[in-house]
């Protein structure tokens, strides 16, 4: 038998898809509650339970003596923000090694195995493909996250990968020193499986900030090197505009 609670759920849902396909548009207001009770077939008290979850969800707005008005719809909160790579390596690196720390105590010897087998595949000169070395170094770092079997930390990992790989100037940053000192990468993971094979939380902690501190000095000399080439090119220009024919300034005295 269904329950009141399953019931004002149920009616709150079939609000929502009544908004979203439009019936009721953003600042309109919706029917009184007898209306919607006798359009939906159930009681006033189901209608108001079920209004009072769409406002907390921030679907609507009820005000006493003015009825409930539709509110312009949220961003989804899948919609991913506006960051910077730094501020992305920055989270990463507070998060996944203390997720690392975690997994040190609860890894499976399966998952170890697992992280080796990655490893040997980011190692694998015949794979001469960076897709598939990068797929590698994801599912190692989520390996990791699932390791610490802690459903919060899996998540926030997650949709930090999501962030390093489906926000175009994050990833092009990253993109851009995945062929810088390859053995060092490669290195760094391999002390990160060791410490977790010892089921050590303060060696695997510390073996995964010095990976993301090492990504970090990496992203600021690829800037550096960048701003340089920029500051070249531009002072080039200058010279071909302002000297370009071979006239010298005139000398002062």
């Amino acid at each position: 038998m269904t329950t009141d609670k399953r019931l004002y759920n149920q009616i709150a849902r079939r609000i929502t898809a009544m908004i979203d396909e439009g019936k009721f548009p953003p600042g309109s207001r919706l029917p009184g509650e007898r209306d919607l009770a006798v359009q939906l077939g159930v009681s006033r008290v189901t209608v108001r339970e079920a209004q009072i979850a769409l406002q907390a969800q921030g679907r609507i707005e009820v005000r006493t003596g003015s009825g409930a008005k539709v509110l312009p719809a949220k961003p989804s909160s899948d919609a991913l923000p506006t960051i910077e790579a730094f501020e992305l390596t920055q989270a990463r690196t507070m998060i996944e090694s203390e997720a690392a720390a975690l997994a040190a105590t609860m890894i499976t010897d399966d998952e170890l195995e697992k992280l080796d087998q990655l490893v040997s595949k980011m190692s694998d000169d015949s794979e001469n493909d960076e897709a598939l070395h990068q797929d590698a170094d994801r599912e190692f770092h989520l390996t990791i996250a699932r390791a610490s079997k802690n459903a919060a930390i899996i998540d926030m990992i997650e949709r930090l990968w999501r962030f390093r790989t489906e926000i175009d100037e994050i990833r092009t940053a990253y993109d851009s020193i995945c062929g810088i000192s390859p053995e060092m990468r490669l290195s760094e993971h391999r002390d990160i499986a060791l410490a977790l094979r010892e089921r050590d939380p303060d060696q695997a902690r510390a073996a995964m900030r010095r990976h993301f501190a090492c990504i970090v000095e990496a992203m600021l000399n690829t800037a550096e090197q960048m701003a340089i080439e920029e500051a070249r090119r531009r002072t080039s220009e200058a010279r071909e505009r302002y000297l370009g024919n071979g006239e010298t300034a005139p000398q002062t005295t």
